[in-house]
């Protein structure tokens, strides 16, 4: 039996498809067209995933989209009638993009050239149980609290509930317009960070402040006695005068959210590109702590109302891995599931499980161990991109790769590795990265400046071996897909400087050798070369999507100033020695 999954007209479009209860294939639209965050229909992500599977559309059994235009309908419409003036051309807009959702049939005739009908049953699984399902039916845990955190997808913000085997049951939420990823937004907009998805420079900004804005957070998100919290709607405009959003082909933009409140309680709003102050820095950091306080707050009630010490989370709120290195700390929960697409691409993911699981029934058999679901390219496709683009390039053994890549490292180099299946979410995780030596405390700085181009403040991430996560670091849970930030223990920061971020702590990848084996076995040729089982891992892009193929990669290679690319078993220098161009 074949289920497709799709993410449509919303944020990260992205596509999985399921066989016999095992996943095949999932991988982002953007990564195809290479638009980032790519919000239209997923055409490509969907022809490649039934290229995995080595099937037809007309062989899918169910097609499972992660939108339900119908969920909370009565509750939609009154919402909108009360407030008829002034959202007429955004509750408009909101209907363009549900007609589209029920129009997934058409949409998927046209891009794969199949006429309709499609023998294919479908089905629309709420937003928030979309992400509910993309946690809990492919963690390793038979029974968890879940928690599912962000923006809005379906008139609701937050859900938490229960999974027990194949069941699945809500147990609470928070609806529209109550938000905490729309507080975060709505202040990353306020600091001078207004594109979609830039929350996350707004994370890594927060170490360089102090917390001097609490109390004003608090007043714009409050807590309840049960699980629940409340915005204090006066700082936003989102829910009187709706906020303009694209959900078309290339990347999506929203709109301004903050109110005149905001400035009158913390002065005007930073426009981008202006320096940052102090300022800045602290109601980032206030920010952050209000999160955690909040998210803990909606947590620790759902402990006492499970019993449960496994955690499932999910959601875009579910990214921000400072929140998550903490949980285990701050709340009874003692383990931990963070699916690697935690945001809206992996509900493509969830909206399969959904339907074979809680609406099939049928057994779970899958977990998602990693990470690596997309493409991947042999060295035969990889040399004919090399051949045809005329660059000089050496074939290795597999021992001399892994072994050439460490001493590239620890020679100070600038490496591209790109190995394997690409990455499913917004973490490079050892096939489709950047690689530099972390003892270099300079190659932060190099790195955001000569390839990344982005802000100084921002943080890379260690990859440190699974076996040796302790001998680094204050907490031991493994954190495979990069979404958990521990502390650093204190005697080893100064050994690996490039990663420790101001405050101590680093977004770490604990890498397993049975996950990932050659990038294992990489670290572990650089840690016998230097004596540190650590690297600096960082996506290889530059301001664009992660790359996909190895024209992506070495496209990215040719305009920056990598020193040398590694693809799969082929090696290719930026000033190539006794290397041979292929005729």
């Amino acid at each position: 039996m074949f289920i497709l999954g799709i993410n449509a007209y919303h944020g990260d479009a992205a596509a999985a498809i399921v066989h016999d209860g095992q996943l095949v294939a999932a991988a982002e639209e953007e990564r195809f067209n290479r638009k980032k965050h790519c919000a239209g229909f997923p055409s490509a992500a969907i022809r490649w995933c039934l290229e995995a599977a080595q099937a037809r559309l007309e062989d899918i059994d169910h097609i499972a989209i992660s939108r339900n235009p119908s969920a909370h309908l009565h509750k939609k419409i009154l919402y909108s009638l009360k407030r008829i003036g002034k959202l007429s051309g955004v509750i408009g807009d909101r209907l363009a993009n549900a007609a589209r959702v029920r129009d997934i049939p058409k949409a998927l005739s046209e891009a794969l050239g199949v006429p309709l009908p499609i023998r294919a049953q479908f089905h629309n699984v709420e937003h928030h149980k979309a992400h509910m399902a993309s946690c809990f039916y492919v963690s390793p845990f038979e029974r968890a609290a879940i928690l599912s955190i962000d923006g809005f997808g379906d008139f609701i913000s937050t859900m938490w509930g229960v999974g027990d085997g194949t069941r699945m049951t809500v147990l609470g939420q928070v609806e529209y317009p109550h938000s905490v990823g729309i507080v975060y937004t709505a202040t990353s907009q306020y600091l001078g960070f207004p594109k979609y998805g830039d929350e996350g420079k707004v994370m890594g900004l927060a170490p360089y402040g102090k917390v001097r804005y609490l109390e004003q957070f608090r007043d714009i998100v409050r807590t309840d006695g049960k699980a629940g919290f409340s915005l204090n709607l006066d700082y936003f405009l989102h829910h009187t005068e709706g906020v303009t959003m694209t959900w078309d082909e290339g990347s999506p933009t929203i709109g301004r959210i903050f109110s005149p409140k905001f400035e009158e309680t913390f002065g005007p709003a930073r426009t981008a590109g202006e320096p940052l102050a102090a300022k800045h820095e602290d109601i980032a950091a206030s920010l952050q702590a209000r999160l955690e306080e909040v998210s803990f707050h909606v947590l620790r009630e759902l402990h006492k109302r499970t019993q449960l010490d496994t955690l499932c989370l999910a959601g875009g709120v579910a990214f921000n891995s400072v929140m998550n290195g903490k949980i285990l700390l701050h709340t009874p929960f003692r383990q931990l599931y963070v699916q690697p697409a935690a945001g809206d691409a992996g509900t493509a993911v969830g909206a399969c499980y959904y339907v074979h699981n809680a609406i099939l029934e049928q057994p779970r058999s899958y977990i998602m161990a990693s990470a690596y679901t997309g493409p991947e390219f042999s060295n035969t496709e990889i040399a004919a991109v090399l051949k045809g683009a005329g660059v000089a390039w050496k074939e290795l053994s597999d021992a001399e790769l892994t072994r050439l890549a460490a001493q590239s490292i620890a020679d100070g180099k600038i490496v591209g590795w790109f190995q394997g299946r690409m990455e499913f979410g917004p973490r490079a995780l050892g096939n489709r990265s950047i690689l530099v030596d972390p003892r270099r405390a300079e190659m932060k700085d190099i790195l955001n400046a000569r390839i990344k181009k982005r802000e100084p403040f921002r943080p890379f991430a260690p990859s440190v071996l699974e076996e040796q996560v302790g001998d680094f670091f204050e907490q031991t849970h493994p954190s495979p897909d990069m979404l958990m930030v521990y502390q650093i223990k204190e005697e080893k920061q100064k050994l690996i400087p490039a990663v420790t971020h101001v405050d101590g702590s680093g977004r770490l990848q604990t890498v397993a050798r049975c996950t990932n084996p050659r990038y294992h076995q990489l670290i572990t040729d650089f840690q016998a070369l230097t004596g540190i089982p650590v690297v600096l891992n960082t996506s290889f892009n530059e301001d664009e999507p992660v790359v996909c193929g190895p024209q992506d990669a070495l496209n990215c290679f040719l305009r920056t100033r990598m020193d040398v690319l590694f693809l799969g078993n082929c090696m290719v220098e930026s000033q190539p020695s006794g290397s041979r161009r292929e005729p």
